[in-house]
């Protein structure tokens, strides 16, 4: 109980910070921008889900490049065949391979040498000079010309960052304030803007490779009928005719100078304004003087923009660009041309849209449901402690102030799921204090006076707050580590709030409780709860009820497993791609119509969900077959008929994963799962012995099949959000084991002769209080989420309610069961060998 002056110095200089890091988060624009001078930090970034905007994750296309290098590849190497005078037909493209076929022995040895000068250096690997992009071999009469895989990586990486500085340039035209470009692995840009509604626009803006260029029309080519070589048939962007224009490009879209949107003075529609570089210039007008009355295309993106017919040499460099454009597509247009080509096509994998309306309302569903969970904790503990209940009560609000401080710190994104793992740390915050207060009754009972029962209490708790501690955290790390967006941020809140609970409970708690027996000079630390002196510990007897709790709970887990496959899980399309779209109406909605308009569209299986006073309805479609783009093209149609049934529609939300995303997702979805119960067995394996190991995964595996059984009767979405439930309840659940497996250690040292069935009844039974409280203060914290949070959360609060129940009952009624025969069979074991063994201490004596 002594603590030096200086650890108590440095406790109050901690939650001073914290409350004025945390401080900006409850100031008003104008307050902060007043106090600016002297504020440590700014409040907690917000989300796309609580302020609106989009979120898109682009791709780059590794097999666009392979292909664009092999093509490189190929025109370099027929040129070294020609400047040796060997025929240039000889070499070809063969799947990934560049293929030189030459039968003379001396025209290869020739050749090899130059072909090899053809690779471009690779960055260094190791400790070695600069690699080699390309592979050349000698196979027979052959030599190949091959990509390495590191040359891939490094053009992959650096087509990465060049598109990473033109994707900023892009943006920037478009006026985003604040937006978050970052490159997300090897070969994806994560795209964040805030409040921008619709995202379709920005689409094309990010996805347009760009690559803009400038042929002759070839007016003999019928653009109806098969090309001649040299001619490309191409369509046309605003319109369906086709072009036949020469392969060969005039001028380059790199010689482009500038580009700006306006209006043609004469017919006032919008054009597009170029200006070429000084040799751009030069080639443009040596064009224009030579085709003088043919046609002359501008090409962006293998598609005719305009092919307007030269009728006079143009000199000064300038031109533009006319069709059929909008405002904005001509804004787009031009933008894209001023930031430059990027280096390789992007697809957009993933979208997701919030609307500000939905947004405000989350925010404001999350701050009242934070309040009401926070209320009902903090009304639970003063029932149960009393005054001292308070203690732990302004614990609690310096856990929640610092929480808060440290994610503002920390610079990290606040989102939905975020708040709820706020308002579920508050409610295992709580757990430590409940073990503390529990432990001190027991000491004051067995005789100890007021310092001496808050000593032992604190010691012989602490342990158990660590290991508990511990296992939730080992589950919430791999959350964290193979999450994705929001899913992360719930791993970072929870990561946050369980370290700090430890802090506020283990010292700042210590030291209040410890003032006051100070102070008052108390000989007797009675903790009474509201309603006065709490009875004696109960003694029931688990063991002798084991096998029907045990059949019941295999019942549950078998018909669990039944309803996984039949009628199965409701995966979200996080796990199955798809599109999601969540619209709104001043009136009543038509969905017979919407229904029926929205299957003419021929896209498959169409799930129409209604709420919010038959005033809003979730639209959900299957992924599309093809790529990710397919995926866009029917957004938009979709769009298309919601307006058309519903002109004063708003889109509130809208979705979008590929088929690449949502398998990636599901994988790394299921394996932090598994991870996280490998995690849990090394650890308690490590504190305590293997039987309790196994007895922890074996009770474990009973309450997630109990969990997916109850996601499959409910209907609830299994999406990432449901996967962060499942990965906290168990570590929740591991949490309640080791709490009562702490207990049962401590016994088996005091009661090394008692029967192991006694023993194991004896500790339940003195852990029981704790259990049951604890489970009470988290499913508290989140009855209000689960009735009030929304669709957003819905999927993670009610699974997590049930979850806690059946972590509860498992760890009374279930736990005890499985680490007695597993004890029973060991000894039987050991005994069948043909000698008895002394038992290790902590071992339990048959």
């Amino acid at each position: 109980m002594r603590t030096s002056k200086w650890a108590i110095l440095v406790y109050v200089v901690v939650i001073i910070f914290g409350c004025i890091a945390a401080l900006p988060n409850v100031l008003t624009p104008a307050q902060r921008e007043q106090f600016a001078g002297w504020l440590p930090v700014k409040p907690v970034t917000l989300g796309l889900d609580l302020k609106g905007g989009s979120h898109l994750v682009l791709e780059v296309d590794a097999a666009g490049l392979r292909k664009a290098r092999l093509e490189t590849l190929l025109d370099d190497t027929r040129r070294a065949l020609r400047a040796e005078r060997i025929s240039a037909s000889s070499a070809r493209i063969a799947g990934d391979t560049v293929t030189v076929k030459i039968e003379d022995p001396a025209d290869r040895e020739k050749v090899l040498p130059k072909l090899k000068e053809l690779a471009a250096p690779v960055g260094t690997l190791g400790f070695g000079g600069a690699a080699s992009d390309i592979e050349v071999t000698e196979n027979g009469d052959s030599i190949n010309i091959a990509m390495t895989e590191a040359g891939l990586a490094d053009r992959t990486t650096k087509a990465v960052e060049q598109s990473l500085e033109i994707i900023r340039q892009r943006v920037d035209t478009v006026g985003v304030a604040e937006p978050l470009i970052q490159r997300v692995g090897s070969d994806r840009i994560l795209v964040q803007l805030p409040g921008l509604e619709d995202p379709t626009a920005l689409r094309q803006l990010l996805g347009s490779t760009a690559q803009m260029s400038f042929h002759m029309v070839d007016q003999t080519v019928d653009p109806n009928q098969p090309a001649p070589r040299g001619v490309d048939i191409l369509p046309g962007a605003h319109d369906n005719n086709k072009y036949a224009v020469e392969s060969r490009v005039a001028i380059s879209g790199e010689r482009l100078a500038d580009a700006k949107a306006g209006f043609d003075q004469r017919t006032n529609e919008p054009i597009v304004s170029f200006t070429f570089d000084t040799l751009g210039a030069r080639q443009f007008a040596e064009i224009t003087q030579a085709a003088v009355g043919r046609p002359f295309a501008i090409v962006l993106d293998g598609k005719v923009l305009t092919a307007p017919v030269i009728r006079e040499p143009i000199i000064g460099g300038n031109g533009q660009i006319s069709g059929n454009f909008t405002a904005q597509e001509a804004t787009v247009l031009s933008a894209l041309l001023r930031s430059g080509a990027l280096p390789a096509p992007l697809t957009v994998i993933e979208e997701r849209s919030v609307g500000p309306n939905l947004g405000s309302d989350s925010i404001r569903m999350g701050i009242y449901t934070g309040l009401a969970g926070f209320a009902l904790v903090v009304t639970l503990m003063v029932v149960l402690y009393g005054a001292w209940g308070m203690i732990a009560n302004v614990g609690l609000v310096l856990h929640t102030i610092l929480t808060i401080a440290l994610l503002a710190m920390l610079g990290s994104t606040l989102t939905l799921p975020g708040i709820a793992g706020i308002i579920l740390g508050i409610g295992m915050a709580v757990d430590a204090n409940i073990l503390i207060n529990a432990r001190i009754r027991e000491e004051t009972e067995a005789g100890a006076g007021a310092m001496k029962a808050l000593d032992i209490g604190f010691n012989k708790a602490y342990a158990t707050i660590i290991d508990s501690n511990v296992t939730t955290l080992s589950g919430t790390v791999l959350l964290f580590a193979f999450g994705s967006g929001p899913v992360k941020g719930f791993a970072v809140t929870m990561m946050l709030g369980i370290i700090i609970s430890m802090f506020t409970s283990i010292t700042v708690v210590r030291l209040m409780m410890r003032e006051v027996v100070v102070r008052r000079k108390m000989k007797k630390l009675e903790i009474p709860s509201l309603f006065g002196k709490v009875p004696k510990l109960p003694s029931f007897s688990f063991m002798k009820g084991r096998f029907v709790a045990i059949g019941m709970s295999a019942f549950l887990s078998v018909s669990s497993v039944v309803l996984f496959f039949t009628p199965g899980l409701n995966y979200g399309i996080d796990f199955v791609g798809g599109i999601q779209v969540e619209t709104t109406s001043k009136n009543t909605l038509d969905l017979p119509t919407l229904r029926h308009n929205l299957e003419a569209l021929n896209i498959g299986e169409v799930a129409l969900q209604e709420f919010g006073q038959d005033k809003s309805v979730l639209i959900r479609v299957q992924r599309q077959p093809g790529g990710e783009q397919e995926q866009t093209a029917a957004l938009n149609r979709i769009k298309d008929a919601v307006v058309q049934t519903i002109p004063d529609a708003s889109f509130e939300r809208t979705e979008v994963v590929g088929p690449t995303v949502s398998t990636e997702l599901a994988r790394s979805g299921f394996l932090a799962v598994g991870l996280a119960m490998v995690a849990i067995l090394l650890y308690i394996w490590f504190r305590f012995e293997w039987h309790f190991a196994v007895g922890a995964i074996a009770v474990l595996l009973l309450d997630i099949t109990k969990t997916i059984g109850f996601f499959a009767l409910t209907g609830i979405d299994f999406n990432l959000t449901a996967i962060a439930a499942l990965l906290t309840m168990i570590g929740y659940s591991v949490n309640d084991k080791v709490v009562v497996y702490d207990r049962m250690r401590e016994n088996l040292r005091k009661y090394k002769s008692m029967p192991f069935s006694d023993l194991i009844d004896m500790s339940i039974n003195q852990v029981i209080a704790r259990c049951i409280f604890t489970s009470m203060a988290t499913a508290f914290s989140l009855v209000p989420m689960a009735i009030w949070g929304g669709d957003a959360v819905k999927s993670f609060a009610w699974p997590m309610i049930f979850g806690v129940i059946v972590a509860t009952t498992s760890s009374i009624y279930i736990g005890g069961p499985i680490l007695l025969f597993l004890n029973r069979w060991w000894k039987d074991r050991e005994a069948s060998r043909g000698g008895t063994t002394t038992p290790q201490a902590g071992t339990p004596a048959a």
